[in-house]
């Protein structure tokens, strides 16, 4: 039985200590800390594990230097060192990165004030990374010749940390994690809302896949469900004192802009800072900051054309970047928190993205509002912390349940790996040796990657052109991750879809390979059902341009 289904029928015959409503980066370190400490827990989410706001995030784990400006010197200490921890804790993952950055003439402050700022971050950051460095405008120009001097004043270099793959990858390994503890999770489980009864709570769940309701019974409920964390709550006729507002980011995925492996920060014309940001073989730009009302927004021309307007104005380049360029977008919401009703355009300027834990101890109930990536460990302890009030019992209370595998185990997989040469088979155009790659991905799985690759060659051959996952990837991915659609597999277990064009995926000869050992006999169903939905999105897209377009006309006529 594949395990989402063993799961669904666990999720329908066992009560719990705990079910956790949402599995983006909240709801995955909140099952991976509590089903190490022993609880039993269920996860599920009414997508795609990471489906939402965790998957279209800036693929960064940083200090929150912005938030200086605005004197939150608390916050900025606590982010630091929450970035810190990750990097101690994910070495191969979550790895230092150099940000490159240029002040313009007539900039609110000047460049040596912002460069000085820097080693106060330096300093709040426990001299952890790299120092700063001042950047004269010759020296921009002779170590970054892509990037315009004309109108700079100056600039500073100084460090935080990216990660190394995308963050839907990232998130699902706590998921993975968290099973491996015996969390019971399933994506695409839609929660209708939950009810108290005595001392349980019974949620009604639908099955996206195929329409079937059933119940799960737990002891106390845990809502991350990120920015549909309200409507969730009103479904189950929770109050809070606490409410998401939301604001949009986009970002579009074009050919590499810089050879090197740096961050290019700007303040964009409105004076928000602006990141050109190296992802693998291409380039992600952006981003915008927009206050909307919907969770799940879309990237709209003007998006577009102020981050094209804006980077091809600050960049050297043969010819401007167009929408023609563009191989992929991203867009999400990043929930901010507010206390309280209402909320003024002033107040939601001034909101940064620290989370709020709000609990009721007679109801069991608890709801993570907002929160980033970089603070994702210190989530995971909070929320055992408030789970353990509330009566439930740890057999392990002290587990720890993020980090990297012992380094034993990574001397024994790296000694496996140079007896079997296993390096010799990554491809000539991979940015890294399969070894490394593996291990990052799989941690102490990827031994048992070696011993595919040992027995059969062949699985360390890449599977779909232009990328770099070999074919016991796909095998493992069919095992142990949960892949319905190949979306799935394409925007969140990998970036694939990210850094290459639908037309490009579409004709690789993998392709077909690929999918069946996914989905087996369904693999043609699941091609279609992909290639079929983005075409229909981007048909919508176009109607819905044309149709403004001739409201415009209609409008100046009418004038």
């Amino acid at each position: 039985m594949k395990l989402r289904e063993s799961n669904l029928e666990k999720l329908r015959k066992t009560t719990f200590d705990v079910l956790i409503l949402g599995c983006g980066i909240n709801g995955a370190v909140s099952a991976a800390s509590l089903a190490a400490k022993g609880a039993k827990v269920a996860l599920i989410d009414m997508g795609d594990f990471a489906s939402g706001t965790s998957q279209e995030s800036s693929n960064l784990a940083w200090g929150g230097i912005k938030y200086l400006e605005s004197m939150e010197f608390f916050l900025v200490r606590k982010l630091c060192m929450s970035r810190n921890h990750l990097m101690r804790s994910y070495p191969s993952t979550v790895q230092e990165i150099r940000f490159y950055t240029t002040i313009e003439k007539g900039f609110r402050f000047p460049a040596w004030f912002i460069w000085l700022g820097t080693w106060f971050y330096w300093v709040v950051g426990n001299f952890f990374t790299l120092s700063p460095r001042f950047l004269t405008k010759s020296r921009v120009a002779n170590e970054e010749p892509v990037v315009k001097t004309d109108n700079v004043e100056g600039g500073f270099e100084y460090s935080d940390a990216y990660l190394h793959d995308n963050d839907a990858r990232f998130v699902f390994n706590f998921i993975r994690g968290a099973l491996n503890y015996g969390c019971i999770a399933a994506n695409y489980v839609q929660s209708l809302g939950s009810q108290r009864e005595g001392d349980f709570w019974t949620t009604s769940a639908k099955d996206a896949i195929t329409g079937k309701r059933f119940e799960i019974r737990s002891k106390l409920i845990i809502n991350t469900c990120g920015p549909w964390a309200d409507e969730v709550n009103e479904k189950s006729n929770v109050q809070t004192e606490h409410h998401h507002v939301f604001s949009k980011g986009i970002h579009l995925i074009v050919d590499r802009i810089s050879p090197h492996k740096r961050v290019l920060t700007f303040f964009a014309d409105d004076g928000r800072l602006f990141f050109v940001l190296p992802m693998g073989a291409k380039t992600c730009i952006g981003t915008t900051d927009t206050k909307v009302d919907t969770p799940r927004p879309e990237v709209t021309e003007e998006d577009r054309d102020f981050v094209l307007s804006n980077i091809n104005k600050r960049l050297n380049l043969e010819k401007p970047i167009t929408k023609e360029d563009i191989i992929s977008e991203r867009c999400g919401v990043r929930p901010l928190v507010l206390k309280g009703s209402g909320g003024s355009n002033k107040d939601w300027v001034q909101l940064s993205r620290k989370h709020e834990v709000e609990f009721n101890l007679e109801k069991k109930h608890m709801t993570v509002f907002g929160g980033k990536l970089t603070d994702c460990i210190n989530v995971g302890e909070e929320v055992a912390s408030l789970v353990k009030r509330m009566g439930i019992e740890f057999q392990y209370p002290n587990k720890r349940w993020y980090g990297e595998p012992d380094p034993a185990i990574y001397a024994e997989y790296i000694h496996q790996a140079k007896l079997m040469n296993v390096d010799s088979y990554t491809a000539a155009d991979s940015s890294e040796p399969i070894s490394q790659r593996l291990w990052r991905r799989y941690g102490a799985q990827a031994i048992g990657l070696l011993e595919n690759i040992r027995e059969d060659p062949t699985q360390a051959e890449v599977m779909i052109a232009g990328t770099e996952y070999i074919r016991c990837e796909i095998h493992q991915a069919a095992r142990r991750e949960m892949v319905e659609k190949l979306e799935d597999f394409l925007r969140r277990r990998s970036k694939i879809s990210l850094v290459e064009r639908k037309e490009t995926i579409r004709n690789s000869p993998g392709l077909k390979e690929a999918c069946e050992i996914l989905f087996g006999k369904e693999a043609k169903v699941k091609i279609d059902e992909y290639f079929g939905s983005q075409a229909k999105a981007k048909s919508s897209k176009t109607n819905i341009s044309k149709k403004k377009a001739s409201h415009k006309t209609s409008g100046n006529k009418k004038s």
